[in-house]
């Protein structure tokens, strides 16, 4: 799964970046739960997923000691050419090489679409690990019952399989990974989207 992951996004990383550079500015529901988070939070937040950086810089502008760990270098590539002034690694949310308890937030915003739903707990129990007591996790996904796979996006040809979950799934493997509801939203497809869209806010308990 990481391989076909990594390769995919070598090929796309470039033009993802570009078809997504404006989306925050088209979509008041991103931005809504982002300022959200950034008025809640407390100390050093990881966008962990965080892809060509567009959401780490967003928070930064919110004021957010903000960093991005991203599996693709390709990514990590751009996020650091277009941000230089923020920090961006390589790495995987299965295994973060960050210290326990060293976060005060953290962002899976759609970083687990292609997460299967069996590999979840182990996600969650991680990003549970590197928060701080009563640090603050925001979790953005595709609302649905099925995934399906990818074989051209972007404008190229790759691999992916994407994974939609409920609201409901979602927030109990957040429970049983340690986790308490803050908040949680869902808004209808907008113009440019296909399915529902999720967002849950939870704290480590």
């Amino acid at each position: 799964m990481t391989s076909d992951i990594q390769a995919s996004y070598a090929v796309a990383a470039a033009d993802y970046a570009k078809l997504l550079a404006d989306n925050l500015a088209e979509n008041p529901y991103d931005r809504a739960m982002l300022d959200l988070f950034a008025e809640l939070v407390t100390g050093r937040v990881g966008d962990l997923g965080c892809g060509p950086g567009r959401i780490t810089t967003y928070l930064a502008g919110l004021g957010l000691d903000a960093f991005g760990i991203d599996l693709s270098p390709e990514m990590v590539a751009i996020a650091r050419e277009t941000y230089p002034d923020l920090s961006f690694e390589v790495g995987s949310l299965f295994g973060l090489d960050l210290a326990d308890g060293s976060l005060g937030g953290a962002l899976a915003w759609y970083s687990l679409v292609h997460t299967p739903p069996e590999e979840l707990p182990k996600v969650f129990a991680e990003l549970h690990r590197v928060l701080a007591p009563g640090g603050l996790l925001l979790h953005a996904f595709k609302i649905g019952t099925e995934g399906y796979h990818l074989d051209q996006a972007y404008g190229h040809p790759l691999s992916l399989d994407v994974y939609q979950y409920q609201p409901a799934e979602v927030h109990e493997v957040l429970t049983a990974a340690g986790f308490g509801e803050v908040a949680t939203f869902t808004h209808a497809p907008l113009e440019v989207e296909k399915q529902p869209q999720g967002y849950l806010l939870v704290r480590k308990v």
